[in-house]
């Protein structure tokens, strides 16, 4: 894969990262669960984007 490839991979990996802080923060899940779930973000930048698309809470429909 040459560097172009790859950046595109990163990009699209930061922008979804931007978008699951800010899921995060709106959440209604108390601050330390928060806390919690932005560390793995950060430090585990595609499998906690990945976690948190799955496993994050959902904000329930009526």
């Amino acid at each position: 894969m040459n560097g172009l490839g790859y950046s595109v991979w990163v990009l699209l990996v930061l922008v979804g990262d931007i978008w699951a802080i800010i899921n995060i923060f709106q959440s209604s899940v108390s601050n330390e669960k928060k806390l919690i779930w932005i560390i793995a973000v950060v430090l585990l930048p595609l499998l906690g984007l990945i976690l948190w698309f799955f496993l994050g809470p959902r904000e329930r429909k009526a």
